[in-house]
């Protein structure tokens, strides 16, 4: 009962500090992301809060432990605490809609970024267009195995849109073209789960050519279950996705080819202009929907 009483009490000083400050003026924006067990999730929010002291307002964050009943109270928190705007990176296409339609039917603008929700109600989402992204992917492992052999794909969250459109753009190229896709399963964005996943696949599939993580995370799993298995991560052609410091750490070492950049950075602070904007002017964005053309990198 302590505990409860505690916390109710640090939650009404939070909500009474939003509303101290929402009444000097400043700009008070909430911001949740899936979770900050993953680098690219930490570098956005880092990157976000910069740029939120630039503009002059207070950005609040939380981390969702990767679970969407957490980032969906998080949302609910955010409205009863009266926040000017909500920033909002999903973790599925549809867990959040809820939440997202009660904020704007309570007159507090949302935008998204990163991934998308099913939704029409936010102001604006800004991202990566992953679907690019997969197809870029895909281009780098079709030319560097001169069009012939054959790669294993590890997916993401089931049910993220950006799980959805890198698979998306990375099967249409690939299916276009000579190589061959042996597997394609999910292993959640999770280095530790891709490390499994790809440990399972290489008793099943010894011969693989190339390896495709649609996240860092996931490729450099695979990359220590190689590792594990005594292959030579430089003698296959592995692509990540994200452009973590971890990613270009395999780089540097030789074992992990590429990764691709989709400017976390560049997506917050395209949204939180965004909302800034609007709850300065009124004023919508000239586009409802931006996107940021990813492109592999080594360095």
């Amino acid at each position: 009962m302590k505990k409860l009483t505690w916390f109710i009490l640090l939650f009404a000083l939070a909500g009474a500090s939003v509303m101290a400050k929402q009444k000097e003026g400043k700009i008070v924006i909430g911001m949740t992301v899936p979770g900050l067990q993953f680098p690219f999730f930490v570098a956005m929010q880092d990157d976000a809060l910069a740029y939120a002291k630039d503009l002059g307002v207070e950005l609040l964050t939380h981390d969702s432990q990767n679970q969407s009943s957490i980032q969906m109270a998080a949302v609910e928190n955010y409205i009863a605490r009266g926040v000017d705007a909500i920033l909002i990176s999903p973790m599925t296409t549809d867990s959040l809609v809820p939440a997202i339609e009660e904020a704007v039917a309570a007159g507090i603008p949302v935008a998204t970024v990163d991934r998308k929700a099913n939704t029409d109600k936010v102001l604006i989402h800004v991202g990566a267009d992953n679907v690019e992204g997969g197809r870029s992917a895909a281009r780098f492992i079709i030319e560097k195995l001169g069009n012939k052999g054959s790669v294993i794909e590890l997916e993401g969250t089931p049910g993220s849109s950006a799980a959805l459109d890198r698979k998306a753009g990375f099967d249409e190229v690939m299916n276009a073209s000579n190589v061959k896709i042996l597997a394609s399963q999910t292993a959640d964005f999770s280095r530790s789960k891709g490390q499994t996943v790809m440990e399972n696949l290489i008793q099943v599939y010894p011969d693989f050519d190339a390896v495709f993580g649609a996240n860092d995370e996931m490729i450099i799993g695979a990359i220590e279950a190689m590792k594990g298995a005594g292959i030579d991560p430089a003698s296959k052609v592995t692509v990540g996705f994200d452009a973590t410091a971890d990613a270009f750490s395999y780089i540097k070492n030789g074992e992990l080819d590429v990764t691709i950049d989709q400017f976390p950075g560049k997506q917050a602070s395209l949204a939180l202009q965004a909302l800034v904007d609007y709850l300065k002017t009124g004023k919508k964005p000239a586009k409802s929907v931006v996107y940021i053309k990813p492109l592999p990198v080594t360095e």
